[in-house]
C-alpha cells in the first residue's frame, strides 16, 4: 500500500505532545526518554505513525471502534454538510439526522422503540442506571434500586460506571464507589468457578438468581451485562446462559440492560451481540461502532414500556427523565452514524464479519496446536481472543508482562497492532485481543496470524 501523503517533519508536534498531552492508560515516565506513538493517517485497516511507518491495525483504533475502517470520505462529507447546515442545539429539541438515525436504528432492533442520545459509552450506561433508579423511586418507593453487574465485564470509566465494573484493577484507587451495585459471577467456562459441571451456562446464570435472592428480589431493579465480555477476556457466554438469564429477569421484575458499546454495529456478525441469543432486553446501550469513531455519539435505547414510565403522571413535576447530555445535541454523531450504517449494509459487512471471524478462529486454533502458550481460543465474529497460559493442564495464566511482550513484538517486528487485557483483572491479564475492522480480508487475517506466530515463538524462546 502507498505511504500516506503530506509526510512532514513532525518533530515540533511530538515535542508539543510530550509537553502537554496526558495520554490515556499511560505511565508517562517513559516519555522522558522515548517519544509517544502518534498516529498521523489511516486508510482501510492501515495506519501510519509520525515516522511514516505503516501498521496493520487489528484492534480498530485501539479500543474496538473503527468498524468500517479509516479514510471513509462519505462519512466525512456527511458530517461536514450537516455541520454547515446545523451543528448543534440542545437535546430538548429534535434534529433531522437525530430523527432519521433513530428510525434506522430501531428498524434493526425489534422490540425496542426509543433512542436517547449522549456522547460516550460511560454516559450511555449512566443513563440506563438513572432509568432504573428513577423507576425504583416512582414505582417501588426507592427500594428496588440495586443494579447487578458481572465479574470481568466493563461498563465505563466514570465513578458510577466503575461502580458497576467487574474489573478490580480498573477500580483500584478510585473508591469509594456509588452504592447499590452488586456483582454476580462471570460465565467463562474455561475458568469454571464450580468445577466440572453439566450445563455450565445454566449454572452460571443460576448464580445470578442466587445473588438476587441473597440481596432480596424486592431490592434489585436492574442487571447489566455485555453480550460478549470484551476487555475482561473476550468471553462468549455458554449455551443456555442467555435463555436462563432472561427467565430470571422476568421472574423477579429486573430490567435487563445489554451493554453493546463494543459488540454493537456488526462487531459479532449481527447488528447487536444480543441478537445471537434471542434476548429481549429492556435497555440497550451502544457507542464505539455507531459512527466508527468519525464523530462522538452514544445511544441508550429502550422499549416503549420503559419509556412510558417517564410520562405516566403529567401532573407530577418530577415524572419525566430529568437529564440532559450537552453533546447529545450534536448533529455530527447521528449524521456520521447514518452513513456508517449505510456502509455496513451496502458492503455486506455483517456477512463478511461472520466469514472472516470464522476464518480467524480457525487460524488461531492452528496457532494453538503449535504454541503451548495458547490455552484457549474464543470469540464471535471479528471479536476474538486467545488466552495465554504457562501450563495447559493447570491453566496457570501467564504474567501480564508475557502477554504484553507478545503485543510489543507484533508491533516491533511486523508493525501489526494487537491488544491484550491489561491492568484489569488481578492475575488474569493474559488474553490477546483481536478486533480488526469489519472490512478485513483473509490476507489481513493471515498477516495478523503471521505476526502473532512469530511473536509467540520469540517470546517463548526469550
Amino acid at each position: 500500500m502507498n505511504k500516506p501523503t503530506n509526510i512532514n517533519d513532525y518533530t515540533s508536534v511530538v515535542e508539543a505532545d510530550k509537553a502537554h498531552i496526558w495520554h490515556h492508560l499511560s505511565q508517562h515516565k517513559r516519555f522522558e526518554t522515548v517519544d509517544p506513538l502518534m498516529i498521523i493517517e489511516g486508510k482501510g485497516l492501515r495506519v501510519w505513525n509520525q515516522a511514516g511507518r505503516e501498521h496493520l491495525d487489528a484492534v480498530s483504533g485501539g479500543v474496538w471502534t473503527v468498524n468500517v475502517g479509516y479514510g471513509r470520505e462519505t462519512i466525512a462529507d456527511a458530517v461536514r454538510d450537516q455541520l454547515v447546515k446545523m451543528n448543534f442545539f440542545g437535546g430538548t429539541t429534535g434534529s433531522i439526522p437525530g430523527a432519521n438515525f433513530a428510525e434506522m436504528l430501531i428498524a434493526k432492533m425489534p422490540g425496542m422503540s426509543r433512542v436517547y442520545y449522549s456522547n460516550s459509552g460511560s454516559e450511555a450506561n449512566e443513563k440506563a442506571y438513572k432509568f432504573v433508579r428513577q423507576i425504583a423511586h416512582q414505582k417501588y418507593g426507592g427500594k428496588k434500586h440495586k443494579i447487578l453487574y458481572r465479574e470481568r465485564d466493563y461498563h465505563g470509566t466514570t465513578i458510577t460506571a466503575l461502580s458497576s465494573g467487574g474489573q478490580d484493577e480498573r477500580r483500584d484507587l478510585y473508591g469509594p464507589y456509588t452504592p447499590g451495585f452488586v456483582s454476580v459471577p462471570h460465565c467463562l467456562e474455561y475458568r469454571s468457578q464450580w468445577g466440572d459441571v453439566d450445563d455450565y451456562g445454566i449454572r452460571a446464570a443460576n448464580a445470578i438468581e442466587e445473588v438476587i435472592l441473597r440481596e432480596g428480589a424486592d431490592t434489585v431493579g436492574g442487571l447489566i451485562l455485555e453480550p460478549v465480555t470484551a476487555g475482561g477476556g473476550v468471553i462468549v457466554p455458554p449455551q443456555g446462559y442467555w435463555d436462563r438469564v432472561q427467565e430470571i429477569c422476568k421472574k423477579y421484575d429486573v430490567l435487563l440492560i445489554i451493554d453493546e458499546v463494543v459488540c454493537g454495529m456488526g462487531r459479532t456478525g449481527t447488528w447487536f451481540g444480543y441478537q445471537h441469543y434471542g434476548v429481549k432486553p429492556d435497555i440497550v446501550t451502544m457507542a464505539k461502532g455507531v459512527a466508527s469513531g468519525y464523530a462522538a455519539i452514544s445511544c441508550t435505547v429502550t422499549t416503549e414500556e420503559v419509556f412510558n414510565e417517564f410520562k405516566s403522571d403529567a401532573a407530577d413535576p418530577l415524572n419525566y427523565f430529568r437529564d440532559i447530555s450537552t453533546f447529545g445535541g450534536c448533529t455530527a454523531g447521528p449524521a456520521a452514524a447514518i452513513e456508517n450504517m449505510r456502509i455496513l449494509e451496502d458492503e455486506n459487512l455483517l456477512e463478511n464479519t461472520t466469514k472472516m471471524g470464522e476464518y480467524m478462529l480457525e487460524r488461531l486454533e492452528e496457532l494453538k496446536a503449535k504454541h503451548v502458550l495458547i490455552g484457549d481460543v474464543r470469540g464471535k465474529g471479528l471479536f476474538v481472543g486467545a488466552e495465554l497460559v504457562s501450563d495447559r493442564d493447570t491453566k496457570e495464566p501467564v504474567p501480564e508482562s508475557v502477554a504484553q511482550a507478545v503485543v510489543a513484538d507484533c508491533m516491533k517486528e511486523n508493525a501489526v497492532i494487537i491488544g491484550a487485557t491489561n491492568r484489569s483483572l488481578k492475575g488474569f491479564n493474559n488474553t490477546l485481543c483481536f478486533s480488526p475492522a469489519l472490512i478485513a480480508t483473509k490476507s489481513d487475517i493471515d498477516e495478523i496470524i503471521h505476526a502473532v506466530d512469530g511473536a509467540l515463538t520469540r517470546v517463548a524462546a526469550g
